[in-house]
């Protein structure tokens, strides 16, 4: 497991909600789609760290 991938993963999750929050008070379609986006890119990332742990476990 990567602490390292996991915090920068949860890190752009955070951004990307903070942007689709700042979308949604100003009305900005094009900024909350982004914040979305980003979104969707930590869950992939987290996902990504969720199949090297289970493969590090199978391998042990």
């Amino acid at each position: 497991m990567s602490t390292k991938n996991r915090a920068k993963a949860t890190a752009k999750n955070i951004e990307g909600k903070v942007q689709e929050a700042v979308g949604d008070v100003t009305g900005d379609p094009k900024t909350q789609a982004e914040g979305k986006d980003k979104q969707a890119e930590a869950k992939v990332r987290h996902a990504v760290e969720d199949v090297k742990d289970r493969a590090k476990e199978i391998l042990e």
